[in-house]
């Protein structure tokens, strides 16, 4: 069977001294060691320590084969999103970062395909560096569930979308910069709680802005299979009704009508919760992704649906139809 993961994450072994150049900001670079691990660097500091299988996509591939997976989409480590940063530095640090996933996938077309960053913090700037990804080959983009703390359903933020709707781009939403971060970093609660309440974030500020009413073929993934979004849902449903003087400013329309029109992965690591997942969203609409290769993601890369009693059918979506859906992409192009 076809496998699609459609969640990693990978980054140019060799990074440009952004901060030395720009004199400013936490730009991400790396401190290779001797032992082919390297040092994510945040202005200086360090920030993660990550292993080969971040750059090196032969590697990658080779551990992909030991799970019978073939085909990774990929996207930069939000970290390097750089919303923070003077427009013109951030599309230069995007267009880097956007080059280094267009090679790679023009140079491994059956196991690579690229989604982009772009600068969202401006607008004219992210369109410019859209329309640039879809020339290179990227067939979406990646972004934040905050930028620069702004929800994505602010007016401003509405061109961007609008231009991805009409390239036909799609889009990734994953949550980064968690709301709350700096009083909760005992724990690791930035991941383990903040990420799912971003995620929801994203989805209930992009549905009651009436983003997604507006643009109902932007094709958007929630990451993280939609955060605390769907498993949440009755409540917020629940607010929606009981307090729309708060909730339903700018859009009449029901949350739960958008359930089953949007994407969202694989990445629950509890079957029990990927089958009320399905049940909400239908299988069509849940693609396979794992998050790979951080401690956080679905690391033995789809075996616990495997093992699951979900059937060949819904099994055949969740691992490739639901992606190819979603990316607009054929089957045929990796067989």
């Amino acid at each position: 069977m076809l496998k699609i993961d459609m969640h990693s994450h990978i980054i140019p072994k060799n990074l440009p001294d952004w901060h030395g150049k720009f004199g400013y900001g936490d730009f991400i670079y790396l401190k290779h060691n001797e032992d082919k691990t390297a040092d994510m660097m945040q202005g200086g500091r360090f920030f993660r320590r990550i292993e080969e299988n971040c750059w090196d996509e032969d590697f990658r591939i080779k551990e992909y084969q030991d799970f019978a997976t073939t085909v990774q989409v990929v996207c930069t480590i939000p970290v390097l999103f750089s919303y923070w940063a003077k427009p013109q530095d951030c599309l230069e640090s995007s267009k880097f970062l956007n080059d280094h996933i267009a090679d790679l996938v023009a140079r491994y077309p059956k196991n690579y395909i690229g989604l982009g960053t772009i600068p969202m913090q401006d607008v004219d700037t992210a369109i410019q560096e859209l329309r640039r990804c879809k020339e290179i080959g990227l067939v979406g983009v990646q972004i934040g569930s905050n930028i620069n703390d702004k929800n994505l359903g602010e007016p401003e933020f509405f061109p961007i979308f609008e231009a991805m709707a009409e390239l036909d781009m799609a889009v990734m939403i994953h949550p980064w910069q968690m709301m709350g971060e700096d009083s909760m970093k005992k724990y690791w609660l930035p991941w383990l709680v903040g990420m799912p309440a971003e995620t929801s974030r994203a989805a209930c500020s992009m549905i009651f802005s009436g983003l997604l009413e507006k643009l109902p073929h932007l094709r958007v993934c929630f990451s993280h299979a939609g955060g605390s979004f769907l498993p949440t849902l009755g409540r917020v449903e629940h607010g929606f009704n009981c307090r729309p003087d708060l909730v339903a400013l700018d859009n009449p329309i029901n949350p739960r009508e958008y359930v089953g029109k949007f994407w969202v992965d694989s990445i629950t690591h509890d079957i029990d919760l990927l089958k009320y997942i399905l049940k909400m969203q239908g299988s069509k609409k849940v693609c396979f992704g794992t998050d790979y290769p951080f401690p956080l993601g679905d690391l033995e890369i789809g075996k616990f649906i495997e093992d699951s009693d979900l059937s060949k059918v819904v099994q055949e979506d969740i691992f490739h139809n639901a992606t190819l859906e979603w990316l607009k992409l054929e089957k045929n192009q990796f067989q």
